[in-house]
């Protein structure tokens, strides 16, 4: 971490599958503790950031510097580290079904630590208990809520005490009384524990809740469009896409088709 407090240094990041260019010069900062949110449309990139983020992707460019390690050039027990460190919670949870609850949550320590496994489940129950699912161990994946999934995922993702979290949409799917109690979760968390999370969504309510900082994403600029407090960029920014995000309006037919497509479109009305 900088001594300005900064955990996530996200420089001139670059990204394109195969021909496409998706993201191209991205720079953002996140600092410690901070509940950092990515949001846009659907196909602005915000996945693809993600994945670059978590190393699930190599980017074209750039640099990707999570707690003063850069994840795009490290190799070997280097990038194990680097991945140690941070937890991710997929949008469907990802629990193995063939595995307990309990088993879910400390199969990360299994794998990385050389802990007895009266240790392991000890670490587990207590990473349950911080999401509420204390009682619930022994419950298989299926036995469990959408909203109850998701919990498990975070308490997985936190087995191993990473100082960053990284969600994917993790009001997706839920009612709004489980979507705000997972909220609440994440603001306790980030408060208690000092986690910094980095967050994926397109939920406003949800958005407005949490975050203490966003980025708004556009693929017609393939970066960052608008960036700050949510409340404040709702409540005041004029910017097109910052109003159609949030005001969840459409956006004019054929903006954001690739140029040839828009050519094609335009050709086609009488």
């Amino acid at each position: 971490m900088n001594n300005d407090g900064t955990i996530i240094r996200v420089r001139d990041l670059s990204c394109a599958y195969g021909a496409e260019t998706v993201l191209k010069d991205v720079s953002f900062d996140v600092r410690r503790g901070e509940v950092f949110v990515v949001i846009g449309r659907s196909g602005c990139g915000k996945s693809t950031l993600l994945k670059h983020m978590i190393g699930l992707l190599a980017p074209t460019g750039g640099s990707i510097v999570l707690n003063g390690r850069d994840i795009v050039t490290a190799r070997g027990p280097e990038r194990i580290e680097i991945l140690k460190s941070i937890g991710v919670m997929y949008q469907g949870g990802a629990l193995f079904g063939s595995m307990s609850v309990l088993r879910n949550v400390g199969l990360p320590l299994e794998e990385y630590t050389d802990l007895p496994q009266e240790a392991v489940d000890a670490i587990a129950r207590v990473k349950l208990s911080l999401v509420g699912l204390e009682r619930f161990g022994h419950f298989m994946p299926t036995e469990l809520s959408g909203g109850m999934v998701k919990r498990a995922a975070i308490a997985r993702a936190m087995s191993l005490d990473p100082p960053i979290l990284f969600l994917d949409e993790p009001s997706a799917g839920l009612d709004p009384v489980t979507s705000a109690g997972l909220d609440s979760l994440v603001r306790s968390l980030a408060e208690t524990l000092g986690i910094t999370f980095v967050i994926v969504s397109h939920e406003v309510p949800s958005i407005l809740n949490i975050a203490d900082r966003v980025i708004l994403m556009d693929d017609g600029v393939k970066g960052i469009a608008a960036e700050g407090d949510p409340r404040e960029l709702n409540a005041t920014s004029t910017h097109p896409e910052v109003r159609r995000f949030f005001d969840r309006e459409a956006a004019p037919r054929g903006a954001h088709l690739p140029i040839a497509l828009q050519n094609i479109q335009e050709e086609a009305r009488p």
